[in-house]
């Protein structure tokens, strides 16, 4: 192999590619990332038997070759290279890396006890990045960290035509986002759940000016793809049933309120500065004011209290200030409408553009209410 490359698109390649070998992996050859020359690309290629990463970059090859070598130390060495040009070039045993007037000598590993690749699958359709991004995000909010509970660290993802829907939840709460998007089959209705950290991944490392395509595997349904911008991902499945969720939303709620969204954040993290940690945050809701406190009568309390929009009866709830927090974050409109029922079933936070509009379910969160002494 001999290469000549752009050094900055060398360095984000490898990190971006590299980013999915553990810190110790179960094999040590999955410590590699492997480079394949030819034609005028460089491929980058990394796994550790549930994610693969794939990345082509333009170089200028004068001999092809594909070689294996540590992926993290390659990752540390070009993210430091200095010129704008790099060569890559490879002896029997070694792979040199030049740039400026530093030069590097890395051992090749042994490339034939590499593990292949899984083939992409099919294409199941595309949208806009950013608009998976903010499903993304929003969806992401209520995604556990309980390893030992795989199916809710996960995100289900439901393909119903040209509506997607991600769904998550920690059994304390339940985010919901649906979004348009172009299918390559109209009659696709599909169901999928993955690691929740991963689609993370794939949102933050996304080119926003192209299409983000997606791609699964029909028949065995145990492998999602991703490509954007010469990137490609795949992921395993998790295997497990997603809990029963779309009974926890009400048919109807007879008390709402209309809240700026903004202004409800920051008043309810002056607020919860005085709760002990895990303690909630208490909400009155009564004629058109909301009184939020926290705090213990023998130790430091706070309260405040809003102008709201309300229709229904007068309720007391408490919360969760971090969960609340993140539901309402995660909420692109400038209002937020709250719907309740009871001061101890789940309320549904969504978003609305103005004070008197309609809201939007693109976005549904759901918080279970704390239990709280009065």
């Amino acid at each position: 192999m001999k290469v000549e490359i752009d050094s900055a698109a060398l360095a984000e390649a490898v990190a971006w590619t590299t980013r999915v070998i553990d810190a110790r992996p179960a094999n040590p050859i999955l410590a590699g990332v492997k480079l394949d020359a030819a034609e005028g690309n460089l491929q980058l290629s990394a796994f550790n038997y549930e994610i693969s990463a794939r990345h082509h970059i333009e170089a200028g090859v004068d001999e092809s070759g594909s070689i294996l070598v540590l992926g993290k130390l390659l990752a540390d060495i070009t993210k430091s290279l200095p010129a704008e040009k790099t060569y890559l070039e490879t002896s029997d045993t070694s792979l040199i890396i030049k740039s400026g007037k530093s030069t590097f000598n890395l051992q090749l590993m042994p490339e034939s006890e590499y593990p292949d690749l899984p083939s992409m699958p099919e294409q199941l359709g595309q949208v806009d990045a950013p608009t998976f991004v903010q499903a993304v995000t929003q969806a992401g909010v209520a995604v556990s960290r309980e390893e030992n509970r795989p199916v809710l660290t996960g995100i289900r993802i439901q393909f119903e035509g040209d509506k997607v829907t991600m769904t998550s939840t920690d059994r304390f709460r339940l985010a919901r986002s649906t979004f348009s998007w172009t299918p390559k089959n109209n009659d696709l209705d599909t169901t999928t759940l993955v690691r929740g950290s991963l689609l993370r991944d794939v949102a933050r490392s996304l080119d926003e000016h192209q299409n983000l395509i997606v791609n699964f595997d029909t028949e065995n349904q145990s492998l999602l793809g991703f490509e954007n911008a010469g990137r490609i991902s795949t992921s395993q499945l998790i295997d497990g049933e997603f809990p029963a969720v779309d009974r926890l939303f009400a048919d109807e709620y007879p008390i709402q309120a209309v809240i700026g969204r903004q202004t409800f954040i920051d008043a309810i993290k002056r607020v919860s500065l005085v709760a002990e940690r895990n303690a909630p945050i208490r909400l009155v809701f009564s004629g058109q004011e909301l009184s939020m406190s926290a705090g213990a009568a023998d130790e430091a309390q706070a309260s405040e209290t809003l102008d709201i929009d309300m229709d229904g009866d007068e309720i007391t709830v408490a919360f969760n200030p971090v969960y609340l927090i993140e539901g309402l974050s995660a909420i692109t409109e400038p209002f937020v409408r709250m719907k309740m029922t009871t001061a101890v079933k789940p309320v549904e936070f969504n978003g609305q553009q103005e004070a008197d509009s309609d809201e939007s379910m693109d976005y549904r969160y759901l918080l279970v209410p704390m239990r709280f002494n009065n």
